[in-house]
């Protein structure tokens, strides 16, 4: 089965809606998701940000607002604008990486992104992530907080962002196959589209 690279941050609102839709857009389609948590951060940092260009540029931030309900609107898909923004989705994030061959991965992930974008939660806070794997009846929970914060996993999260950036990353979603880049939301079906039409 083909796969496609799915790059994200936690605190990204398009990451969000791309989340949200891929799951039923590969259902027919012999394609496999391989979701790849990794932070905008320290790519922003390259480019000379020391934040989110939605707030930087405010103009852009409020367009992305708009332009986000919309989106949300058209594919059925509620949306909550979070309190604080960006989100800090460090922990978040170390656990998606530990838990990358598990089960539980894919869903863990979309939980996030939900307590985030639709109950408008902190997840940055260990109780809001605990309570994550505990609905999704995961085993072993404290292991799994303590072991994503190992320098391991921290280190495994830093490799996955800087062969991000190496690839030539610069926002998410990003979508790759092969080292051919898609970048955006509105990006995903032609993303798709292609992994099926080329080898």
């Amino acid at each position: 089965m083909k796969e496609l690279e799915f790059y994200f941050d936690f605190a990204s609102t398009y990451s969000y809606l791309s989340v949200m839709r891929v799951s039923s857009l590969v259902k027919e389609k012999n394609v496999r998701i391989v979701f790849k948590p990794i932070l905008l951060g320290p790519i922003f940092k390259t480019m000379g940000w020391d934040t989110s260009p939605f707030h930087i540029y405010p103009a852009k931030g409020k367009y992305m607002w708009k332009d986000l309900n919309r989106r949300a609107d058209k594919w059925g898909i509620p949306l909550v604008i979070p309190s604080v923004f960006p989100a800090n989705g460090l922990f978040a994030a170390r656990i998606a990486v530990l838990s990358s061959g598990e089960v539980w991965n894919s869903d863990f992930i979309k939980q996030v992104f939900c307590a985030q974008f639709q109950e408008n939660k902190d997840i940055s806070s260990e109780d809001t992530l605990r309570s994550i794997l505990q609905r999704l009846n995961v085993l072993g929970i404290d292991s799994i907080l303590a072991n994503s914060k190992s320098d391991a996993n921290k280190e495994a999260l830093r490799n996955e962002t800087e062969k991000a950036r190496v690839l030539g990353i610069f926002g998410a979603p990003s979508f790759i196959y092969k080292e051919e880049l898609f970048w955006g939301d509105d990006r995903l079906e032609d993303a798709l589209d292609w992994v099926e039409t080329h080898d």
